[in-house]
């Protein structure tokens, strides 16, 4: 009797041992990443759409990142409904469908002489402006790309 306890003990540890090798080879989930992506310049336009679209492909597809876009400054031209060029048109309601943010300094705005209905659909504003929000993204845990 007192061997089938000891072998089973055995048993016990041996399976045990396996199964932590297992959960340790496949490691620690990461949590869902955060990021605030900032786009000032225009030429950069197509460059920072590309750069999120790649990044959502890397964490497995939409949904499984949260991201905003900041927009402040010449490059918020690049969104106006009336001029959009029809690539970043395309790429940019592909992102919000995936559920990225894009978000429009409101200073700019006023500067530019634009309201919200005035840029592709889609855009909330950043009533505080594009470089407070990205301090208020950064203070909630969000890490900060300048591509």
């Amino acid at each position: 009797m007192e061997r089938r306890s000891i072998m089973r003990a055995g048993l016990a540890a041996v399976v045990g041992v396996l199964g932590a090798n297992r959960a340790q080879a496949a490691g620690p989930e990461r949590p869902r990443q955060r990021v605030a992506y900032h786009l000032s310049d225009q030429d950069r336009v197509l460059f920072v759409l590309g750069n999120i679209q790649n990044h959502i492909d890397g964490t497995g597809g939409p949904g499984k990142a949260d991201i905003r876009l900041v927009v402040h400054g010449p490059a918020l031209r690049a969104f106006h409904a009336i001029s959009i060029e029809p690539n970043i048109a395309e790429l940019a309601a592909r992102l919000i469908k995936g559920g990225t943010a894009l978000e429009a300094c409101a200073n700019t705005m006023k500067a530019q002489g634009v309201k919200l209905d005035d840029l592709t659909d889609g855009f909330i504003v950043a009533e505080k402006g594009g470089v407070v929000r990205l301090t208020e993204l950064q203070q909630d845990g969000y890490a900060y790309l300048r591509p």
